[in-house]
């Protein structure tokens, strides 16, 4: 679940980090041993693996503005507004920054690699200033790629300031370095679902009959917090409202019998986790066991399905061939699986590559994916069941243990 899309969302029965406020543990401390962040190092090399994508591609410079891509190669963690910063990543040498000249000493603040650092008046135009520096470098009739997020002011100002350059599509550069997760990565991935699975063993416990959304999500926000975690989503579905992914804006409480649906996630330094749990308070209905003890399998399906070299897509195709021969479905109808098997998770919750139907980038070493494929009986209720995993060379290993039985979800 990504945090943008419950911001979005903003219905009864879905909380949030912004908008439900933690509820104190004093007795839980901070999880031992943390990782070490990423360092210059690794940054460096980053981008030099960036370079080496670009010339092979014909690339003459990168634009990134302020979001996860920023801060996987740079270290600067900045707001997006209508006053640009961005880095400029040429395909050889040091990178440049553009930012306004009253932001440049806080942009400064996080900048954890070299770089040429230009800045501009508020009745300045710095698309202008970022062409300067393109021409600077020799760059000014070269291609120069945009990574996909970036807003449309920033190719139309480039091509106007600019006229002798082309512009590109980044997103083969930037995908091919951030899919594929060192294991520096990986250790602060998997220290940031610790936090979360141990927030959930603090939280489950205590859920109790008349609670709302509200109440639970203040629990596991407010363990997730001692732990060292800092809050990304707590989303928590009640009875009917689990039959539908992303909630239900009808009034919402815990009641004997009635599924309780959690998908939670939390980052360390910036590195996400995603975990999902479904359980019942007080005995479980025949059908939501049998349907619990279905989704136990598709989650296993998947993982097995995980090989190297294999098309992402080829996880979902394998989960629904078995959800079909169950009777739901077919394809993404309900009752059945609506969404897609997993994600791929990092700085950013939901990102490239996809356990998704035509989604055929080859499953390769150090790729990091979400496991989830719920099943959903619109009326009734839904379970899912999620736990990430990260791709070794000996095939997928779950960064949390998935859950035994729906009277042991965690």
């Amino acid at each position: 679940m990504d945090r943008r899309q419950l911001l979005a969302l903003g219905v009864a029965g879905l909380a949030c980090a912004a908008a439900v406020p933690a509820a104190a543990a004093p007795e839980l401390g901070k999880l031992p041993a943390p990782p070490a962040p990423i360092g210059q190092a690794e940054r460096l090399g980053r981008i030099a693996k960036a370079q080496r994508l670009m010339r092979a591609q014909g690339i003459s410079a990168l634009l990134v503005e302020p979001g996860s891509s920023l801060i996987y190669f740079t270290g600067v963690a900045w707001h997006r507004s209508e006053r640009l910063t961005c880095a400029i990543i040429p395909a050889d040498g040091e990178i440049g920054l553009v930012t306004p000249f009253f932001e440049e000493p806080s942009v400064r603040e996080t900048l954890a690699v070299p770089a040429d650092v230009r800045s501009w008046q508020e009745d300045e135009d710095p698309l202008k200033l970022v062409a300067g520096w393109l021409r600077d470098h020799r760059l000014g009739k070269g291609a120069i790629a945009i990574e996909e997020t970036d807003r449309y002011f920033i190719v139309d100002g480039l091509k106007r300031n600019l006229p002798t350059c082309t512009v590109r599509s980044g997103a083969a550069v930037v995908r091919g370095c951030r899919m594929i997760k060192s294991s520096a990565e990986i250790a602060l991935m998997q220290h940031a679902t610790d936090i979360t699975m141990a927030a959930y063993r603090y939280t489950i416990p205590r859920v109790e009959g008349g609670m709302r959304p509200s109440d639970i999500a203040a629990i596991m926000n407010g363990a997730t917090t001692a732990l060292g975690g800092d809050v990304e989503f707590a989303l928590v579905l009640l009875g009917e409202a689990a039959a539908y992914p992303h909630g239900s804006g009808k009034p919402q409480s815990v009641k004997p019998g009635e599924v309780v649906l959690m998908d939670c996630g939390c980052t360390y330094q910036g590195y996400q986790s995603d975990v999902s749990r479904t359980f019942v308070h007080g005995e479980a209905p025949a059908e939501v066991r049998k349907v619990w003890g279905q989704v136990q399998k598709g989650q296993q399906v998947a993982f097995e399905a995980a090989k190297l070299g294999a098309p992402c897509g080829s996880v979902d195709e394998a989960v629904r061939r078995y959800y079909e021969g169950l009777g739901y479905g077919p394809g993404y109808r309900l009752p059945g699986l609506s969404h897609r098997t997993g994600h791929g998770i990092g700085l950013d919750g939901h990102e490239p590559a996809y356990f998704v139907r035509n989604d055929r980038t080859p499953i390769a070493a150090g790729m990091c994916f979400s496991d989830e494929p719920g099943l959903y009986l619109p009326g009734k209720f839904g379970v899912r069941l999620e736990d990430c995993l990260h791709m070794t060379e000996a095939g997928p290993k779950w960064f949390s243990e998935p859950s035994k039985s729906i009277e042991e979800p965690v």
